[in-house]
């Protein structure tokens, strides 16, 4: 399905407090379900509730990727093929990860690689990762993995 020149941007969504070992986790898995490797991510997302996730920013210094976050408006604009009622209650949004993958990705719901791929850690808590193939004009952003502005 993928090829090593597929770039992505990956949605994350987590119970606060989500271990890094429980994203990561999550993460490999939904990789590959998709047969894509790390070294093809290029972006990481979230919501701006969850800025301050340290599973968050330890896995983004971890693979030195970007990490972007976006509002629950700007989220809820997006067409997601799983939106949930329990997100849209307690993050004003009806995706989180989903809608973060495409928004960063710079892409329509036809460019999602993986759907709300969910994982329940060990220490109990949930993470949420989706995968959107960057869109053409989206790649152009990216040097290294790393995003610039021209």
């Amino acid at each position: 399905m993928s090829t090593a020149l597929t770039q992505v941007a990956v949605g994350l969504g987590c119970d606060r407090g989500t271990p890094l070992a429980t994203v990561a986790q999550t993460l490999d898995a939904a990789l590959a379900q998709a047969g894509l490797a790390r070294a093809q991510v290029v972006v990481l997302a979230s919501i701006e509730a969850k800025q301050g996730e340290p599973a968050f920013m330890e896995l983004a210094a971890q693979g030195g990727w970007p990490l972007r976050f976006f509002s629950a408006a700007e989220l809820a604009a997006v067409p997601v093929p799983n939106p949930s009622e329990t997100v849209l209650r307690y993050m004003g949004t009806p995706s989180v990860s989903e809608a973060a993958a495409l928004l960063a990705a710079g892409a329509g719901m036809a460019a999602l690689l993986v759907e709300k791929h969910k994982l329940r850690g060990a220490d109990g808590k949930n993470a949420t990762v989706s995968i959107a193939r960057v869109a053409s004009a989206a790649t152009a952003r990216f040097v290294n993995g790393k995003e610039f502005s021209p």
